[in-house]
């Protein structure tokens, strides 16, 4: 009877859990939904871009307290795309690599309930997803990322670091540094070229066009 008392309060604790999270009227779809829904369509297979892309660098700040919330929000520094999302990018690194350089990935999929931490903590939807509709992020077809020089490793200059809620990350906010601007543009440019489009606010935020036809998730790191 002790041990069928925990269950059930572990259950109602989850059950609580996901209350809590799904607040804003959205109801992502979780693990086993997902698995169903790749039996049917491959291509919204979540692939690993560590190991499906040579050479990707991996700089995952929400694994870490190193970001804007102070936190810890995922429980694995990983990053993950949809397939389709994952072989654009390959295409990219593969192009840039040519000239020396190549990407160091901040972000990729990411859990709705993240989403929903980043709003609360920080309400402007400038620079964080909407709750209410969620992100690009919830449904793996958006990458944060910038460009490094393959030889050094380091970060390429840029008009701003990662997360940096101001005017100056926007991608159309002019640049008094030639060598930024330069850099920013390569950027831009390399990745449409491939079938993302930047974000209005935030220079290293791309979106995979297509995006509309891929699901909103909740599935942890570890699940995968």
């Amino acid at each position: 009877m002790k041990t069928r008392g925990i269950l059930v309060l572990t259950l109602c604790a989850l059950v609580a859990d996901l209350h809590a999270q799904y607040k804003y009227g959205l109801t992502p779809m979780r693990y086993d939904q997902y698995l169903e829904s790749v039996k049917r369509d491959p291509s919204k297979e979540l692939v690993d871009l560590e190991k499906h892309i040579p050479g990707i660098v991996l700089d995952i700040r929400y694994a870490t307290t190193n970001n804007f919330t102070g936190e810890k929000i995922y429980d694995i520094p990983k990053a993950y795309a949809r397939k389709p999302v994952a072989d654009a990018l390959k295409r990219v690194q593969q192009d840039l690599s040519a000239n020396g350089l190549g990407l160091k990935i901040f972000d990729g999929y990411r859990p709705y309930r993240a989403t929903v931490k980043f709003y609360e903590v920080y309400r402007d939807t400038t620079y964080v997803a909407s709750p209410y509709r969620g992100s690009r992020h919830n449904r793996g077809c958006a990458i944060d990322l910038t460009l490094i020089d393959l030889k050094t490793g380091e970060e390429l200059k840029m008009p701003t670091g990662y997360d940096a809620f101001t005017r100056d990350a926007w991608p159309t906010t002019p640049v008094k540094d030639p060598t930024a601007r330069r850099n920013r543009q390569l950027l831009i440019e390399a990745m449409e070229k491939h079938g993302f489009k930047v974000n209005a606010s935030e220079w290293w935020h791309f979106d995979f066009r297509g995006w509309g036809r891929f699901e909103v998730l909740d599935i942890d790191f570890s699940e995968l």
